[in-house]
Parts: C-alpha cells; structure tokens; sequence
C-alpha cells in the first residue's frame, strides 16, 4: 500500500495528492506531485479566464495555451507511471492513465475550492448545495483513486502506457 512519506518511485496517496494541488514548489518533491500541483493551477487559469468578459479570440487563444500545458503535464506524469511503475501482464488494464485521473481530480478540487469561496447572488441553502455536491464528487475521485493505486501496487491492475 502507498504511504505518505514518498520516495521517487512510489505512487502518492490521495492526501499527499489533495495537499499536493495547493502547495507551492517544494524542491525535491516527488515528480508526480509537481505535475498535479501544475495541473491545479492551470485549472485555476482556465476557471478565471472563463469568468472574464472581453476579446474572445484572445480569451479562447489563452484557454488553448493553457490546455496545451495541462496535456504537457499529464504526460509528464503518464512518462513518470511508464518508467517507474511495473506492468503486471495478466492484470486488469485501467481505462484512463495517471496523469488523465490526476487532472480530473485537479479540475474538481479547483471547482470545490471555489465552491466555497463564491459569494454569487444565491441564496445561503443554494450555495450550501453546490459547495456539498462539488465537495462529494471530490470525495469520490479521492475514493477511486485510492481503490486505483491500491490495485496497481497489489498488482490487480495496470495503467495504461502510451
């Protein structure tokens, strides 16, 4: 089983992950937490930009900038999973690789983390709802990538390589 305190070749728990989207750089952290720390601020951007109103052409080159820095971390995590993690032939193949699993959680934790901030003009039972439903959805991709990197270090299944 995973643990919290990592070497560079372990895969990171859930709460390592989770703490992972909001710290800054911390020199000598594991790769894969680098990457998930990029992912939740490029997710981050994107909400911002999205929420801004102006030139659309510009707003939309600048979503696809910041894409294209997400798909450069996913496969950095994606290269990490290919050189560090064995491939037990036999086992269950996941559907999604690492690093796509990671970017979802980024873009959910993003969304949670506003969730509680938004001051919108909805009622306080409103804002209670969808803070509860955004934090939830967090809590289940926690929940699958726990049961994921379990099975993979148990060898119950295998990520994709690409």
């Amino acid at each position: 089983m995973p643990i919290d305190h990592l070497d560079s070749a372990q895969l990171p728990t859930p709460s390592a992950l989770l703490r992972a989207f909001t710290e800054t750089d911390h020199p000598g952290r594991h790769r894969v937490l680098d990457a998930a720390n990029g992912l939740a601020r490029c997710h981050d951007r994107r909400r911002l930009l999205l929420e801004t109103t102006g030139n659309v052409e510009a707003r939309t080159r600048c979503v696809d900038d910041i894409d294209n820095d997400r798909t450069a971390l996913i496969a950095r995590i994606d290269h990490w999973v290919a050189t560090h993690i064995e491939h037990r032939e036999g086992a269950s193949l996941h559907t999604e690789t690492l690093g796509a699993v990671i970017d979802r959680m980024a873009a959910k934790w993003v969304a949670a983390q506003q969730a509680l901030a938004a001051q919108t003009q909805t009622t306080p039972r409103q804002r209670e709802r969808v803070t509860h439903l955004q934090w939830c959805r967090l809590a289940e991709l926690t929940d699958g990538y726990r049961d994921l990197i379990t099975d993979v270090t148990e060898h119950r299944r295998r990520l994709p390589v690409w």
